[in-house]
Formats: C-alpha cells, sequence, structure tokens
C-alpha cells in the first residue's frame, strides 16, 4: 500500500510529530510505501492565489476553481502543487497529522487543501462523495490537542469531536470520494506523563497494524444518475 502523510506541526520535537516518525516507522515496518509532505519544514505556501497559474484561463477575472481545471489541462500549474498532487494520486491511503488549532486544522494544512485537491481531478462536476475522484482511497486524521477525552463526548462541552471536524471529515475527504476512517487521537498531550504518551504511541501502532478492519465513518452517497 501507498501512504501519503501530510504532517503539519510547527515543532519537530512535539509529540505530534512523535506520531508522524512513529507512523512512518509502523507502516514501513509492515511493508508498506511511505511518503511525508512536512508543510512546515517544506516551507510550503497555503495561499491559493492567481499566482498559481503559469498560464489563465482568464487573465481578467480569477475563479479560482476554473483555473485549477485549466492549469491541469494545460499543465501550467504551479511546481509545489503538481507535486504534492501527483502524491496525492499515488496513495492509497492519506493520512492528516496535525495539531487541532480552533476545532480545525492549522492554516498550513488548510492551504495545503485548497491549493492541491484541485478542481477538475479531485471533485467537480459530478466527482463528488462516492463519485468524487479520489474515490478507491482512504483517509485518516491522527491528530493532537489539549483538552481531555471526556470534553468531547455526547455529553461533553464540546460535543463530539467527530461533529466538530465535520467540515474535515465529511466536506473535504469524504467529499472527494475517499473512505474516511474513524480519527485517531492523541487526548490531553501537554499535561502527559511521558509514560501515558508511549501508551497513545503504542495504540497509534496498534491503530496502524489493523486498518483493513476498520470501518469507514458513513456519510452520504450518490447513485451514479442522481445528477
Amino acid at each position: 500500500m501507498n501512504v501519503l502523510i501530510v504532517h503539519a506541526h510547527p515543532e519537530p520535537q512535539s509529540f505530534n510529530t512523535a506520531l508522524q516518525s512513529t507512523a512512518v516507522a509502523e507502516l514501513t515496518r509492515l511493508g508498506h510505501t511511505v511518503q511525508v509532505s512536512d508543510l512546515y519544514a517544506m516551507r510550503f505556501n497555503p495561499v491559493a492565489s492567481a499566482a498559481d497559474f503559469g498560464e489563465r484561463a482568464n487573465p481578467d477575472y480569477c475563479v479560482y476553481a476554473l483555473e485549477q481545471r485549466h492549469g491541469v489541462a494545460q499543465g501550467t500549474l504551479a511546481q509545489d502543487i503538481q507535486d504534492e498532487l501527483a502524491k496525492l494520486l499515488w496513495c492509497d491511503l492519506l493520512i492528516l497529522n496535525f495539531p487541532l488549532f480552533w476545532y480545525s486544522t492549522p492554516a498550513i494544512l488548510k492551504g495545503w487543501i485548497d491549493r492541491v485537491l484541485v478542481s477538475g481531478t479531485v471533485y467537480g462536476g459530478k466527482r463528488f462523495y462516492n463519485l468524487g475522484g479520489l474515490k478507491g482511497k482512504r483517509a485518516l486524521l491522527s491528530l493532537t490537542l489539549g483538552g481531555q477525552e471526556a470534553m468531547f463526548g455526547p455529553q461533553g462541552i464540546h460535543g463530539p469531536l467527530e461533529d466538530l471536524l465535520k467540515h474535515l471529515l465529511q466536506g473535504t475527504l469524504a467529499y472527494t470520494g475517499m473512505s474516511v476512517l474513524p480519527p485517531f487521537v492523541g487526548w490531553h498531550v501537554p499535561y502527559l506523563s511521558d509514560a501515558a504518551r508511549q501508551d497513545i504511541l503504542a495504540a497509534w501502532r496498534t491503530r496502524l497494524q489493523s486498518l483493513d478492519a476498520q470501518t469507514p465513518l458513513v456519510f452520504p452517497e450518490l447513485s451514479p444518475d442522481a445528477l
């Protein structure tokens, strides 16, 4: 299996980075091929703009999604987008690894999504949900946060974490056709002992060993003649 890990944490010594390193080691040990896009180390540009297109379909007015389609067709997308899109299309499993910032991803990861999930290839027209351009691939979030697990339960103050991440789980990953596995979460990380952190890493290794046995989350589906 080909695995792409998109890692978005600004601190190389962080526990979140340890999750990424553990995933690389364990997946490689299991015989998978792994690529990592370490967005901060790459100094990835998160800003979607007209500068992403070497040739414009409409030089007078930038409709970003339409320019993405034109850029793919003409081979004129910015090179960093082309490189990341190639990795995305290569992988069978996409892992997004990040710390939770304001119920969402760090801006650099949101920028990767904005720029790399290009219209016309990944989604667009009738290509969404189970008809999306990334159909047949799987996606998995691995994330860390400071809150305690009980705060994100059905009776917790924040509500279920999967509800908070619906914009990403459904609105991005499932929307583009991927089968989305339940997230792996490192809870309360800044306040844990080293032993407790090692327990999380052990649980992460176990989770990675059982990917084929995991049931994807349920999201809307379309019949081929629905649109």
